[in-house]
Parts: C-alpha cells; structure tokens; sequence
C-alpha cells in the first residue's frame, strides 16, 4: 500500500529565514493514487503581522487568526506529525513548503521532516511540459480541473487541486490502465456461482512456459487422481486436459 500526502501551506510571507510564519496547513491523503477522504486543516497564529501582499494572495488576516492556537499547540503539532505518520509528502514547489514546516518544528523541538520524504509536484510537471508556465493554476487548467471555487489561495483547497494534479502527472486518475475491452458483463440467473464469459484478445508475444514437461505432468497426475472431479476450476466448465 502506497500512502502520500499531499500538502499546501499559506505563511505570513516568503521567508522563515527572516522571522516569517506559518498560519495555515492543509493535507490530503492519497493510497495507491486515490483519494481516501482524509484530511488534516489548521489556522494557526503565527504571533506576527502578515506582509499585506501575503494577505492579498490569501485573504487571512491577523484578526482572523486571534483565536487559533499556536504551531506549538498539540492540536496543530501533535496532530500534524500524527496524521502525516511515515508517508511521502506531495507538495508544488515543495522547497516553500518544506521550509515552513520545519522551521516550526524546530522551533517545536521536534525532528524536521527530511528531503527525502518530499515529492515535488513542479519538477514533474516541468519534465512533462517543458518550457510551459507550471504553476498550479496553470496545470489545472492544462488538465481540466475546475477552479471555480478559488478565490484566493488556500492551504486546503489548493492541496486538493494539488492532489488532483498530482494524480494526473502520475498518469491520470486510471493510470494508464484501460480495463473497458474485457470488462464482463454481468448476466441475470438464479445460481449464485454463473459468470459471464469474458473475451480476451491473443497475447501479441505469448509467454514462454515457466513450468518443465515433468512438472505438468506430474500435476495432472495430481489432479486426476487425487482431486478428480473435486477441483475448483470443474465448477465452472473447464477440463483437465
């Protein structure tokens, strides 16, 4: 099973190096490239103004943020660590956000969250568009995924627009994987145990046996004298030859 989470943050300004702050974090998980329906949201107070262009790309004021408890608090940091647990962490410009993140933690005294976990969105996107504008809004576009709820920028929102291109670069949410021409059809009967036959198409560059001679032949020996006609695949018409 593959976990990820994907992350977005919105900060007080650009720089943890020069005293700026996170106020905002939003994850969603994803299993195997899909979407589980979990989320993690925080508002946090970051004990210093924000950069009015800061504010004018997200929209969260100071004053909206009087009442929401610091990184420190266990209900952000505890819960944080918690709900990211051993993951790979899924962020566009993941630098930006990494940064953030750690620099809270550390000002938490809890361990940072190493490079290595981190996948970032923008180098993928600009292996497959190259010379193209990758940013995100750029990218939804690019793959049909609706903005008409952003406004502003937000940690949430953003991640699941984030996670939505994400799954495209990684091949588009079937992956790659076209199941259509030998789905089965289901049929009405009264048995429980009746299946529809499904039509497969001849192997292009058939497989080469992985079993000897010997080894088929002492199977069907097995079978035609241990098992006979107790053997599963006799349940549903097909012969040992």
């Amino acid at each position: 099973m593959l976990r990820e989470i994907v992350l977005d943050t919105e900060t007080t300004g650009l720089d943890p190096k020069t005293g700026h702050r996170l106020i905002e974090v939003g994850c969603i998980e994803l299993v195997d490239y899909l979407p589980t329906g979990r989320t993690f949201h925080k508002y946090i107070h970051p004990d210093r103004e924000i950069d009015p262009e800061a504010e004018r790309v997200h929209g969260i004021s100071l004053a909206f943020l009087a009442d929401k408890p610091r990184f420190h608090q266990p209900e952000v940091c505890d819960a944080l660590l918690e709900f990211i647990g051993d993951a790979s962490l899924v962020a566009h410009n993941a630098g930006f956000d990494r940064g953030f993140i750690n620099h809270e933690l550390k000002r938490a005294n809890r361990p940072i969250l190493e490079e290595s976990r981190w996948i970032d969105s923008l180098p993928l996107a600009q292996k497959k568009f190259p010379g193209m504008y990758n940013s995100l809004d750029a990218l939804c576009k690019r793959f049909k995924i609706s903005l008409a709820d952003r406004t502003k920028h937000g940690a949430l929102l953003d991640a699941q627009l984030l996670a939505g291109v994400y799954l495209e670069l990684r091949g588009g949410k079937e992956r790659g994987l076209d199941l259509a021409p030998q789905q089965a059809q289901r049929r009405t009967t009264a048995g429980p145990t009746s299946v529809a036959a499904v039509s497969h198409g001849p192997r292009p560059r058939p497989l080469a046996p992985r079993s000897t001679e010997e080894e088929r032949a002492a199977h069907e020996a097995f079978i035609k004298g241990t098992i006979k006609s107790g053997a599963i695949w006799a349940r549903w018409g097909v012969a040992v030859e």
